[in-house]
């Protein structure tokens, strides 16, 4: 008695398309299909997004070597004690 039957469902699908048209009906229906195609598209561009790509190497300089002549200053003071 609670649910509903198949002679109910047709008798409210026919009342909807009666309230709103046939061809309004079916533009929801295209524009619902479109918005899950969109949904499926982007998507399928976030796990695209997600894959790393293939490491590159960056090249860097080289570190600059300290020259012979360059002391610190706790070097220069134990030098003079």
């Amino acid at each position: 008695m609670g649910s509903m039957s198949l002679m109910h469902w047709l008798i409210v699908g026919v009342l909807v398309i009666l309230l709103f048209g046939g061809s309004r009906f079916s533009n929801m229906m295209g524009d619902v299909a479109k918005g899950i195609k969109q949904f499926k598209k982007g998507m399928a561009e976030d796990d695209e997004a997600e894959t790393p790509a293939k490491a590159t190497r960056i090249e860097g300089k080289p570190a600059p070597t300290p020259d012979a002549s360059f002391q610190t200053e706790a070097e220069r003071t134990r030098e003079e004690r």
